[in-house]
């Protein structure tokens, strides 16, 4: 790396690590519930029915099936999701956000979005945010890209960048 790739990496990675952990301390301080926690909530709340494949959610939640099923189980304990089986065919899981967990979401939302305000976007002028919002675009369709099996030459590999999705 040169000098200016490595500062800029250990930027990045002191983000990486730090505000995760602050937001974390956030949301365990106000609402018993890690960021992860949150975040599979969060995106249960933005679907159809309440409710997705645990795969469309582990890919959604950016996790590996491992670490969301770990995850849900923690919050089907809370009472905040349910598993069902797959409706279409019997064999998937499904995650769904009980009405507990709906209001658990409501009321944590407030707090996090302040504290995401706070840590990440108060420091920030518009157009550093539009060029944050690019960055990591770019990184995350890098990420992707290198997660995808080998293709056979002369083939292409389409990557998207999911939406963003409010923190």
């Amino acid at each position: 790396m040169t000098d200016e790739e490595q500062v800029a990496w250990r930027e990045l990675a002191a983000v990486l690590t730090r505000l995760p952990a602050a937001l974390d301390t956030q949301l365990q301080r106000d609402a018993q519930l890690t960021h992860f926690g949150y975040w599979v909530l969060a995106m249960l709340s933005e679907a159809p029915g309440r409710s997705l494949r645990m795969t469309d959610l582990a890919a959604r939640a950016s996790s590996s099936p491992s670490r969301l099923s770990h995850g849900v189980t923690r919050l089907v304990a809370q009472g905040w999701v349910r598993r069902e089986r797959s409706a279409d065919d019997g064999r998937g899981q499904v995650a769904v956000l009980t009405d507990a967990g709906w209001d658990k979401l409501v009321a944590a939302a407030p707090g996090h979005v302040a504290a995401v305000r706070r840590l990440v976007f108060d420091g920030l002028q518009p157009d550093q945010v539009r060029t944050l919002a690019e960055l990591c675009q770019a990184l995350l369709a890098q990420v992707d890209a290198a997660q995808q099996p080998a293709q056979p030459s002369g083939s292409r590999v389409e990557t998207s960048v999911p939406r963003s999705h409010r923190s």
